[in-house]
């Protein structure tokens, strides 16, 4: 019978390791064993979205969907996930706390890719529910990093969060002064935003600098100018085919010609040895982390896993 998994399930088993691992596992099967992702496809009503992203990892024997709706009262996530080879249901996992993991994990498994060696010093614009897995996940994937500067508007908000995740962390993590201060010198900048217009001034970035943005995912938001993109010598994505359709830090530049999709490298392809990816010191690297199924049922299935080896959960009575 199925699984059914809550996000207290959840948080019972998963660790960054583990969602670095995962992410990891999804993108070398995406490049080298035929596993498949579809584009995130949206139903708009006037109140609420519904989102689904789905795929398959055939060598893990899964393929499923996660659905997600969004509305003012928040958002709701569930992962689905079937036997590849039967079909027949293996679990349904509330995936909250397990979205927000594998987001940063993307992120972190880029910046242990991408950035420079001896990276030291990171700057974060966000510090929401998302910005908490990204910080943990550049702390676990970068043991080197040690001071994390991060950006909010709220500086109430701001200063309690810094406080809460040096902590928990373990690292110097501090209230920049201004968006200049959370660029200037990074070895890493990240973008954890809903923003709607760029972030920061593209001559603010340190040659060398890797970028992770991570929250525009449409044409309707927007966290990097197209003079930062301009300034990217390497700009990774987690697919082609999505980032073509979603990721708003890049369509202009694509619309208008200054960037073609061959310019575009997926990030399976970076750890699998297709692309070099950095050339050198002085470069500039862009990771746009649109998020994708197979991240997300390669966790899932890792989670489902260790809830039935510690016999969490809940039976699901779903038709077989």
């Amino acid at each position: 019978m199925a699984l059914f998994l809550s996000e207290s399930d959840v948080r019972a088993v998963l660790t960054m390791p583990l969602a670095l691992a995962a992410v990891e596992s999804a993108h070398r099967a995406l490049a080298c064993e035929g596993a498949q992702d579809t584009p995130r496809q949206r139903t708009k009503l006037p109140k609420t979205m519904l989102h689904i992203l789905q795929g398959a990892l055939p060598g893990e024997n899964v393929i499923g969907y996660k659905a997600y709706t969004s509305n003012r009262s928040g958002a709701r996530f569930l992962v689905h996930l079937f036997a590849a080879d039967t079909g027949v249901p293996e679990a349904v996992v509330e995936a909250n706390f397990l979205g927000m993991m594998r987001t940063g994990a993307a992120s972190g498994l880029a910046s242990r890719l991408l950035a420079r060696p001896g990276a030291r010093t990171a700057g974060i614009f966000g510090a929401g529910w998302q910005a908490r897995g990204h910080l943990e996940a550049l702390c676990t994937a970068l043991p080197g990093l040690e001071r994390i500067f991060v950006l909010a508007r709220d500086r109430e908000w701001l200063t309690a969060f810094c406080r809460e995740q040096e902590e928990r962390l373990q690292r110097e993590i501090v209230p920049a002064a201004s968006a200049q201060e959370a660029v200037a010198e990074r070895d890493i900048v990240g973008t954890v935003t809903t923003a709607s217009s760029p972030l920061f001034d593209a001559e603010w970035l340190t040659p060398g600098t890797h970028i992770n943005a991570a929250g525009s995912n449409s044409l309707l938001r927007r966290e990097l100018s197209p003079q930062c993109v301009a300034r990217c010598e390497l700009i990774v994505v987690d697919s082609v085919d999505t980032a073509l359709k979603e990721a708003g830090d890049l369509l202009p530049a694509l619309e208008t010609g200054r960037l073609c999709s061959r310019q575009l490298v997926e990030l399976g392809d970076i750890l699998t040895g297709r692309h070099p990816g950095r050339t050198g010191p002085e470069s500039i690297s862009l990771f746009e982390s649109q998020g994708l199924a197979v991240q997300d049922l390669a966790l899932a299935q890792k989670v489902v896993a260790l809830a039935r080896e510690r016999k969490l959960g809940t039976e699901y009575p779903l038709c077989v």
